[in-house]
């Protein structure tokens, strides 16, 4: 499989976990958790939660649908493509150091969602960085 074919394998993915985060607030119950916090901070998160699956899927969209100027060697792609694996290194970190284990350990559902989730991660952290490597 070429770089190209998983740089789109990847955008199909982010563009589902971009879509996808309009089922969490009702999968999570964040209406319930979240009428407890003050109305600034509940729309903070709201927002924040909006402008991370628009981040998400666009980041999709270009891995899907503009994977040839992503791996055309220049200085925009290269900024492009590192940008994008420090954001996903970053979110590889967090899934081991900033959640709590306790939050997966010993329910069968979580320990699985948190296996295929640091899976994931780890396939998109490889994927642009072969691909940074590919235009550098």
């Amino acid at each position: 499989m070429t770089i190209r074919m998983h740089l789109q394998i990847v955008g199909a993915m982010l563009l589902t976990l971009g879509a996808a985060h309009s089922l969490f607030s009702r999968y999570f119950g964040w209406k319930k958790e979240l009428s407890q916090l003050s109305l600034f901070t509940r729309q903070i998160f709201i927002v924040h939660c909006f402008f991370i699956a628009l981040v998400v899927a666009m980041l999709g969209i270009a891995s899907l649908f503009y994977t040839d100027v992503l791996l055309q060697p220049s200085a925009a792609s290269r900024l492009m493509l590192a940008g994008i694996v420090v954001f996903w290194m970053c979110r590889l970190v967090i899934q081991f150091f900033v959640y709590d284990s306790a939050i997966w350990r010993g329910g069968r559902f979580y320990t699985y969602m948190h296996v295929v989730f640091s899976a994931f991660w780890m396939y998109v952290v490889i994927t642009y960085s072969v691909a940074l490597r590919s235009v550098w």
